[in-house]
């Protein structure tokens, strides 16, 4: 073999060891989630899914003691009663999309070990404040790194200047 055809080799062999690289890459960082009839379908005890749908509306029940969790995630054709150990994420609610990742019982429930909240992809904003607020935040905007004082005296919310504190 000559130099010219290890070399033609060699490139061939490089090219196709990224080409593997991206594939994987790629195939592993999408990560699919199932619906509720998907899963009532053909549900695997002990199996590891990510489930997603809405949360049913009068479903929520939470004991802040216990940390319990209950809920339904509906698809709109099937609904699947889901229980979490934990507290749930602030923009967790009825009548709002959530992604669960967990595993299915024999019991004939979904354990959850995460949640996550689905949120608007749509940016609104704020109602209260009309004109006087929009020039309040392009004011903020254009300072820079500036901040308006908080309620509780300063930008350090402490009522006095950081400079000012003693340590402790």
């Amino acid at each position: 073999m000559n130099r010219q055809n290890k070399f033609v080799a060699g490139g061939l062999v490089i090219v196709a060891a990224i080409g593997y690289l991206v594939y994987t890459g790629v195939s592993q960082s999408v990560v699919y989630f199932v619906t509720p009839s998907e899963l009532l379908a053909v549900p695997v005890t002990g199996k590891a899914y990510r489930l997603g749908g809405m949360v049913g509306t009068g479903t929520l029940r939470w004991e802040p003691r216990s940390l319990d969790l209950a809920f339904t995630l509906s698809d709109g054709e099937a609904a699947v009663a889901v229980r979490h150990k934990g507290t749930p994420p602030d923009l967790f609610a009825e009548g709002r999309g959530a992604v669960v990742e967990g595993i299915w019982t024999a019991e004939g429930y979904f354990r959850a070990s995460l949640i996550l909240a689905k949120h608007s992809e749509e940016y609104k904003a704020p109602d209260g404040g009309g004109a006087a607020g929009y020039r309040e935040l392009i004011r903020t905007l254009r300072s820079g790194s500036e901040r308006p004082p908080t309620s509780e005296g300063g930008p350090t919310g402490a009522g006095q200047a950081s400079s000012e504190r003693k340590p402790k």
